[in-house]
């Protein structure tokens, strides 16, 4: 049976309707194909004339039912901060129920039972659905790192006229069906300049990846049994290759040349995908999660309401933090959120009161709240501003000038960043050994050079600890004067200020030593002493161990890194070799 012949007689035998115009009114068909698709159903005896369908339209429809549904809810979401910080998305509220939640009771209305879930992000939160609704659950242990290719990759077995259902979006009606009978994906009304997908005059779904404007994507899609087997090789086959790590599962669907997917068109209105803070207080002013207290924060501050903070966009995930940029009266701010396990890793006491150090010297951006006991902090936003490129030498020049000018300051303050105890105290927090099996001993190794550094009797002031490249931010006044801001002071203290050289180095993630050597040149104006270098040396053993230390907490809390944390053991090692080479040329043993 065609898609049109089916879709008649679907809605036929659920509206009963017995009257054609009503038929193509309802159908969004002209009179003609209504009358032509009629005929064909009559003539191949599932419809009787006076629009009853026959025993082998019944049989037919009772072979078109969905068998299960499959729902993806195993991501961050991060476009939601601060409200799903602590929340899947799954869990928004609208109307007093949690999206998953309408979302199963839709399926159970048509008689879906077999529903499955693959969670990832606050996993623990989704077991009461099993004894509520009867859904079974699966784990995506990639979930951190890879996109929802994988999640689908999981359950690909169980594909087979399924639903697939991501789970942050909201219904105004039921959007399933007790029939289906064609593979189909489903969009909207609204052009996306960035969907590759567009409707044809056939009403299927034309992919290309270099499309410009598309049909804006829904999410939910059904799969045939017909196409199953065809969709779940395509998955496998983009699984087994890394360069699709951060691809999502449509792709398996779309860049299928055997699989032909018909597009299912609703109303933008009806079903609306939740990406934001303010698309959840479009549908519903009253929901929960609306009354973050970052919100409340934001409120008294600027003496606004809820409703005037407006353009709430999500900055890129940080290595600490979560943040988002807000408009009031408009200006544009950020909010920062701290994030996992930063109440251990970060005394914000202390982090408030460098600020309070620093204010009168133009150092950083304008600060205009901090909560010195949970961290929220309030600055502007720096318009048309990017980070320092560490592979741009007159970047680098800039940078180093800026920082040489701040130490210069000789700022003093009441606390101090002491390198030895971070890197013991970061390791007290593991919950498990080293995944390095050389820990203990480049631990050891590493320490030995405190005895080099104590003999260099270095002059201790306030420092930056991460004067790291994505912290120097440049921009340009209403004159176009060029102007640089030292942002983020959370580990700031007491402490030799070469450290910050060096910081900047192992976070640049330098592979050669001469660039190394290029960036502290370049901070002495080429006036480095050998003993301040092999010093420099020491401090990028020690930092890349303290940050290494670092990193595997936040693993141990499902916060990966990737390259920067294996780095950070490289330097630990491989400078550790260097300083001592050099100590001895000098004629210093270090043992």
């Amino acid at each position: 049976m065609n898609k049109s012949n089916f879709l008649l007689l679907r809605e036929i035998s659920k509206e009963k309707i017995t009257n054609q115009r009503l038929l193509a009114e309802k159908m969004n068909w002209s009179l003609g194909y209504v009358n032509n698709t009629l005929s064909s159903l009559r003539s191949e005896g599932y419809l009787s004339v006076d629009f009853k369908v026959t025993s082998k339209g019944k049989e037919f429809l009772n072979n078109a039912t969905p068998k299960n549904a499959i729902i993806l809810a195993a991501g961050y979401g991060l476009r939601m901060v601060p409200i799903n910080q602590n929340k899947s998305k799954a869990f928004l509220t609208v109307d007093g129920k949690p999206l998953i939640e309408r979302q199963i009771e839709h399926l159970l209305e048509k008689g879906i039972k077999d529903i499955t879930i693959v969670v990832g992000f606050m996993k623990e939160s989704f077991d009461y659905l099993c004894d509520k609704y009867n859904v079974k659950l699966v784990f995506n242990k990639h979930y951190i790192d890879k996109n929802n290719l994988f999640s689908l990759e999981c359950v690909k077995d169980k594909i087979s006229d399924t639903y697939i259902i991501p789970c942050d979006l909201y219904s105004l009606r039921n959007p399933f069906d007790v029939y289906e009978n064609f593979t189909w994906y489903m969009v909207n009304e609204l052009i996306d300049e960035k969907s590759p997908v567009r409707i044809t005059r056939l009403g299927e779904l034309n992919y290309n990846k270099r499309n410009k404007f598309g049909n804006s994507m829904v999410g939910i899609a059904y799969i045939s049994a017909v196409d199953a087997p065809k969709l779940k090789k395509r998955i496998e086959e983009l699984c087994s290759e890394n360069i699709n790590d951060n691809e999502f599962w449509e792709l398996a669907l779309f860049d299928n040349s055997e699989i032909k997917v018909a597009g299912k068109v609703v109303k933008s209105s009806e079903i609306v995908e939740i990406n934001s803070y303010e698309q959840l207080r479009d549908l519903d002013s009253f929901s929960v999660e609306l009354q973050h207290e970052s919100f409340a924060v934001i409120s008294k501050v600027f003496n606004c309401q809820n409703n005037d903070i407006t353009n709430i966009k999500t900055l890129k995930k940080g290595m600490t933090n979560r943040s988002f940029i807000f408009t009031v009266k408009e200006k544009k701010y950020i909010m920062r959120i701290p994030g996992e396990g930063t109440d251990l890793l970060i005394n914000r006491k202390q982090e408030a009161s460098v600020y309070n150090a620093i204010k009168k010297h133009n150092i950083c951006d304008e600060l205009f709240y901090i909560n010195p006991d949970n961290g929220m902090k309030i600055s502007s936003f720096i318009e048309n501003s990017r980070c320092c490129d560490a592979t741009n030498d007159d970047d680098i020049k800039k940078c180093m000038k800026k920082l040489r000018s701040f130490h210069e300051l000789k700022i003093k303050i009441d606390h101090e960043f002491d390198i030895y105890e971070r890197i013991n105290f970061y390791e007290s927090l593991w919950n498990a050994p080293s995944i390095f099996n050389d820990y203990k001993r480049t631990k050891s190794n590493v320490l030995k050079l405190k005895r080099y550094i104590d003999f260099c009797n270095p002059e201790f002031s306030l420092t930056h600890i991460d004067a790291v490249p994505d912290n120097f931010l440049f921009s340009y006044s209403d004159d176009e004067k060029e102007e640089i801001q030292l942002i983020d002071w959370e580990y700031s203290g007491m402490q030799d200020p070469h450290v910050d050289i060096a910081m900047f180095c192992i976070y640049s993630l330098y592979k050669e030593r001469q660039q190394i050597d290029k960036v502290i040149d370049i901070y002495f104006e080429n006036m480095c002493s050998i003993k301040n270098r092999v010093k420099i040396y020491c401090y990028i053993a020690l930092c890349g161990l303290l940050w290494s230390n670092w990193c595997e907490y936040k693993r141990q809390l499902g916060v990966e890194f990737g390259e920067y944390s294996l780095m950070q053991y490289r330097y630990a090692k491989d400078f550790y070799k260097i300083a001592v080479e050099e100590m001895k040329n000098m004629g210093f043993e270090n043992e």
